[in-house]
């Protein structure tokens, strides 16, 4: 990965990266923006909640510390010092962009931004690393909708070189080109796309991963033998009810809550297994079971914001 000592003299490198939320996402999207030299301020309501992001990064660094040093790429120590973990906002005041990684409710998402608004820097960037919610409405809780835009990073972060890059209504060309310049830091490729709930990916995705479910409940296959099928005659990685698993089962869920209000489409309706299993607290590998078991997670496993 480039570290960004390395970027073109063309623009001042974005240096100082806010980002909230320390959960799945954010724990990969900071460590990623430590590993390519940037100072990262992590945010979250819960020091148990950052308390576990640190433990996790310890541990990728750890577990990947000899292949990046192989590459030339700083030691762990040296990325865990470049991530400031705080529950107060205060200190986004130096950031030159954010990244926005809430819980996929509008609720919680719609409470944050006025909050960036008033104290980030008038040249700071948001972008909501959201799968399925509306970027024109993101920009509408801000007094800068030409500077937000939306980044649906894909788990796990630091291996995923292509990032979905979402134009909103009001999203500027400038704000465009100095997203595909950030991620061009990290080491990513942003695919720009227009603004409609799902974009691209979740669009299809969430269906896909959704009526896998209801064939599992309708007794068509098992979770395993449905995954079987999209790995080895699809040359899949990995099957939708794995996959749902890896995203968040609560995760997928809100996803298509907030699809099938946005289309108001029946075919966005989710499967009431899915439903069950997220009223029952088995949301994937996050919490150590989903549709398969993953064992005991971490204390702390789930994020506040």
């Amino acid at each position: 990965m480039p570290n960004i000592e390395q970027a073109g003299a063309q623009a001042t490198p974005l240096a100082t990266i806010g980002v909230v939320g320390a959960g799945v996402m954010g724990v990969g999207v900071a460590q990623n923006l430590a590993q390519t030299g940037h100072r990262v301020v992590l945010l979250d309501l819960n020091d148990q909640v950052l308390a576990h992001a640190r433990a996790e990064m310890e541990r990728n660094l750890r577990f990947h510390g000899f292949f990046t040093q192989q590459k030339g790429g700083p030691p762990p120590a040296e990325v865990m010092a470049r991530i400031t973990f705080t529950t107060d906002y205060a200190p986004f005041a130096g950031a030159d962009f954010v990244v926005e990684n809430a819980t996929e409710k509008v609720a919680i998402k719609e409470g944050i931004y006025p909050v960036l608004d008033e104290v980030c820097p008038p040249h700071a960037c948001f972008a909501a690393n959201t799968s399925c919610i509306s970027i024109t409405r993101i920009g509408g809780w801000t007094r800068r909708p030409d500077r937000v835009l939306g980044m649906h990073f894909m788990n796990p972060v630091p291996l995923k070189p292509v990032v979905e890059t979402i134009r909103g209504f009001y999203t500027s060309q400038q704000t465009i080109d100095t997203a595909l310049r950030f991620l061009g830091q990290m080491g990513k490729e942003g695919i720009v796309v227009n603004d409609l709930p799902g974009f691209v990916s979740n669009r299809v995705l969430m269906l896909t991963i959704n009526e896998a479910i209801w064939e599992v409940m309708d007794g068509v296959a098992s979770a395993e033998d449905i995954d079987r099928i999209f790995v080895t005659c699809f040359g899949h990685k990995m099957g939708p009810i794995a996959t749902g698993d890896l995203i968040g089962l609560d995760t997928i869920l809100y996803s298509l809550e907030v699809l099938y209000d946005s289309y108001n489409d029946p075919k966005f309706r989710p499967c009431p297994l899915l439903r069950k299993m997220v009223d029952a607290g088995l949301h994937g590998r996050k919490t150590g079971r989903g549709f398969f078991d993953y064992g005991v997670p971490p204390a702390g496993a789930t994020a506040a914001v």
